[in-house]
């Protein structure tokens, strides 16, 4: 049975639980925004009698974009939810809490030991990891 590298795997663990943080804090689509002033321009006449909108292929871009992070995120906290007691509230407190906190912040809120917190953080990863297929084998 391959071996898993535990480091890696943790970055893309903490690297899709960072994305998923801030697709719920976002609330605008950086640099893909809608041209409201009128541009005037010669449109040579089209064969095919379609009309190609600039204002169309954004909105279209953006619901797109909205439809990955949303599915993004609704998978994410499914992994979650899908955790032990306490792995599920260390996550939930460290990454998608009102604040954000760190890791050392965290465990004085959770009112866990620093071995304690690294030891369920670390089950957490492991389960998130192979539950979002993330492992990183040797």
């Amino acid at each position: 049975m391959p071996k898993i590298n535990h480091i890696q795997t943790s970055k893309k663990v903490k690297e899709v639980l960072d994305l998923a943080r801030s697709f719920i804090q976002m609330g605008f689509h950086p640099k893909i925004e809608v041209r409201v002033t009128a541009g005037y321009q010669l449109v040579p006449r089209s064969e095919t009698n379609r009309f190609i909108s600039s204002t169309e292929s954004v909105a279209i871009k953006n619901v797109d974009i909205e439809r990955m992070r949303t599915e993004h995120v609704r998978i994410v906290l499914e992994a979650v939810n899908s955790l032990a007691k306490k792995e599920r509230e260390l996550i939930s407190i460290r990454w998608f809490g009102d604040d954000d906190l760190t890791d050392i912040e965290a465990y004085i809120e959770l009112d866990m030991t620093h071995a304690t917190y690294y030891r369920v953080r670390s089950r957490a990863f492991y389960k998130l990891a192979h539950a979002l297929h993330l492992a990183v084998y040797e």
